[in-house]
């Protein structure tokens, strides 16, 4: 079986079944169950995102890369101590080697914040965005696309807990007008030229929930059971979700956070993503699941140079320290994280 075929049967999930009868949602659960426990990844339609709203988002993003270098970046993200912002191409680092991607990292629109001597430092990740002048439209759309898919994440978490027979509910006090989204507008403009084909490479979200929508151009590959990565092809109109690291901690490893990572396009062929990452509060302490099948779970892999923290901060801090070793460099390079060990989930 090649990659292709063997990818293409990466579960798809109807979220609009959650609103049908109680057959059609009692299929939903298996297929999420099975989707989340056995994969980690899924393609997600159903989910109520219109094709207008997807081209008024698209339509910004193009625009926004087509400016001009010198307007890209005089929103660059070294000038930004919250990490928001234009991050050229070979900037950012996964695994301590260079993405040959560029971007512009958006989140929830909120004042600085520079945390006390007293408060977490990861309260520096709160702050304002940076916006092309040039492109209001882009702010409108992003911040709108920010709300929209926050809402279907927490309906797919909802009906994600209640698959494995866990409350619904359970997790929404640490998410509400507190949460910390997180939003990437993403080219990737080909091959370095190099021999070098990592658009970003792989790895594993920390979050709970990422929604991506990719262009028709496809790259990215998902780590399967056979150890390899395997092609995920652009199904028109569904979001590609995987599991954060913290709802594979939270269920002791029942679900799974899954390994990917992006191959650069040929040549000089771009590619376009939009992925989104669904945080709770920068304060919030991750809970452990309680649900029926908790004694079946396997456990977590640690990895002693990765640690995750209970609160949710601490690892999105660590995250960025890591990916932005420029804009850390400016603004914190006290805060560069030693080897702690994490603290254990209460």
């Amino acid at each position: 079986m090649t990659n292709s075929s063997y990818s293409s049967q990466l579960p798809i999930v109807d979220l609009s079944a959650a609103g049908r009868d109680p057959q059609a949602r009692k299929l939903l659960h298996a297929q999420l169950h099975s989707a989340a426990h056995d994969v980690g990844f899924f393609q997600l339609i159903g989910h109520g995102i219109t094709e207008a709203e997807t081209r008024a988002l698209t339509s910004a993003m193009h625009a926004f890369f087509a400016l001009p270098e010198a307007d890209r970046l005089a929103l660059d993200n070294i000038n930004s101590p919250h990490f928001r912002g234009y991050t050229r191409i070979g900037d950012e680092r996964t695994g301590g080697a260079r993405d040959w991607r560029d971007q512009l990292d958006i989140g929830a629109e909120r004042p600085a914040r520079e945390p006390g001597p007293w408060e977490a430092p990861y309260w520096w990740l709160e702050g304002p965005n940076q916006w092309p002048a040039a492109l209001p439209e882009l702010r409108t759309a992003a911040l709108h696309w920010i709300d929209r898919l926050s809402g279907v994440a927490e309906r797919l978490l909802h009906e994600l807990l209640a698959s494995i027979g866990a409350p619904e509910d359970f997790y929404d006090d640490i998410f509400g007008p507190r949460a910390h989204p997180h939003l990437k507008l993403v080219r990737y403009p080909g091959s370095s030229g190099e021999g070098d084909d990592q658009g970003v490479g792989a790895h594993k979200d920390y979050g709970f929930l990422t929604l991506l929508l990719q262009d028709h151009v496809g790259g990215l590959q998902v780590q399967r059971e056979d150890g390899k990565f395997h092609d995920v092809p652009p199904l028109p109109g569904a979001f590609v979700v995987n599991l954060g690291e913290l709802l594979e901690v939270a269920t002791n490893g029942y679900l799974i956070a899954t390994n990917h990572r992006v191959v650069s396009p040929p040549g000089a062929t771009e590619r376009f993503s939009v992925p989104f990452f669904y945080n709770p509060r920068l304060d919030a302490r991750i809970a452990p699941l309680q649900f029926p099948f908790a004694d079946r779970a396997p456990g977590v892999t640690t990895d002693p140079a990765n640690p995750l923290f209970a609160e949710y901060g601490r690892n999105e801090l660590k995250g960025k320290l890591r990916a932005h070793p420029l804009t850390t460099a400016r603004h914190h390079a006290d805060l560069l994280l030693s080897q702690e060990q994490p603290a254990q989930l209460v």
